[in-house]
């Protein structure tokens, strides 16, 4: 039995849980998520908890079985509190800004970097070296995290770059340290 798909989801107030045939409907005070579930798995609503169980022991029911657990969960957290990512933006002349529905940010390159944000997502700036990016969907948080630091992977020797702000960058000593 899966350690992790076993687990029952507690429901905090105010948040409705639907399911149909293949879609899971989740709607709270944030907002509202859908996300379609496979047969090899079923679904059920007490009064304030759900319980994931799979119906067979076949290799993808088993597997399915704690990735929909897991995602049910990721979705009731997200539409009664919502997920925050922070990036930190280390560098000389290095700065981040939101105007409108654009991310401007200056990191070094010749040109000013525009970062659409997607309508999901809402990303604001503290100051001109943090960057927070908060949203009710786990995974459309993380990727625009992911890809606005990849328009400047920290490096190891001066550090500069977008990082997350509970990373920690490996530093090298370069070619003078070693004599």
């Amino acid at each position: 039995m899966s350690r992790i798909g076993k687990l029952p989801i507690e429901i905090p107030q105010g948040v409705k849980v639907n399911i149909s045939a293949d879609l899971i409907t989740v709607e709270g005070p944030k907002g509202k998520l859908t996300q379609g579930y496979k047969p090899e798995v079923t679904i059920k609503v007490g009064k304030n908890e759900v319980v994931v169980d799979r119906i067979n022991d076949s290799k993808s029911a088993r597997s399915f079985h704690g990735l929909y657990r897991q995602l049910l969960r990721n979705m009731i957290i997200g539409v009664s509190q919502g997920f925050t990512n922070s990036l930190i933006v280390n560098g000389v002349g290095y700065r981040a800004e939101v105007n409108k529905d654009v991310l401007l940010l200056n990191l070094g390159y010749s040109t000013q970097i525009e970062y659409v944000i997607n309508k999901d997502v809402t990303i604001t700036c503290e100051g001109q070296n943090k960057i927070i990016v908060s949203g009710i969907d786990k995974q459309k948080v993380g990727q625009t995290c992911a890809e606005i630091r990849s328009l400047r992977v920290p490096e190891p020797y001066k550090g500069k770059g977008i990082r997350y702000e509970n990373e920690s960058i490996r530093r090298k000593i370069g070619k003078s340290g070693i004599k």
